[in-house]
């Protein structure tokens, strides 16, 4: 009888542990109170303004999908898939004798999705948004980063002087 007792006890303490633990563990979804925007997302809000249609599809390519928004006024989207490496750490489930113990996984992937719309407005940049599933733990929008990331460089060579970039 004690024993039945105390094996309900320790197993009662271990389901208790491994709740608190998995759940200390795990980023919210949304983090937009919790992060800064990344650096180079937040700067192509700011430089890719001004770009020529032409200067987009050097730097980021064709879009993935265009709409129209009204009069001389278009959004490019450009949709992008992230699929990072894995960390996978498994901890097989053991019996220790008439005490059983908790096993489990921890699976850390970074991926997600972004959809970056640039709205076009006579020929030209008018503004940069994001969207979909494209924040990281520490950063938002971080995932749309290589979508953006040579816009920026190319806005910075194309016109020093508006961007505060020297040349060299």
């Amino acid at each position: 009888m004690m024993f039945s007792s105390m094996r309900k006890l320790v197993l009662l303490v271990l389901l208790a542990g491994s709740s608190i633990l998995s759940s200390s563990c795990v980023a919210p979804d949304d983090t937009s109170d919790i992060s800064k925007e990344d650096a180079t997302t937040a700067a192509a809000r700011k430089e890719m303004v001004g770009l020529s249609e032409a200067d987009v599809r050097m730097c980021a390519g064709f879009p993935t999908a265009t709409a129209d928004a009204g009069g001389s006024a278009q959004i490019w989207t450009y949709q992008r898939t992230v699929q990072r490496g894995n960390l996978n750490v498994v901890i097989p489930t053991l019996a220790v004798g008439a005490i059983p113990t908790v096993g489990g996984s921890l699976n850390v992937n970074p991926g997600g999705y972004c959809n970056t719309q640039i709205r076009m407005v006579d020929g030209r940049v008018a503004e940069v948004a994001y969207a979909g599933d494209n924040n990281l733990p520490n950063h938002r929008d971080a995932l749309c980063v290589s979508t953006v990331d040579a816009c920026v460089a190319y806005a910075r060579q194309r016109h020093p002087a508006r961007t505060g970039a020297s040349s060299r």
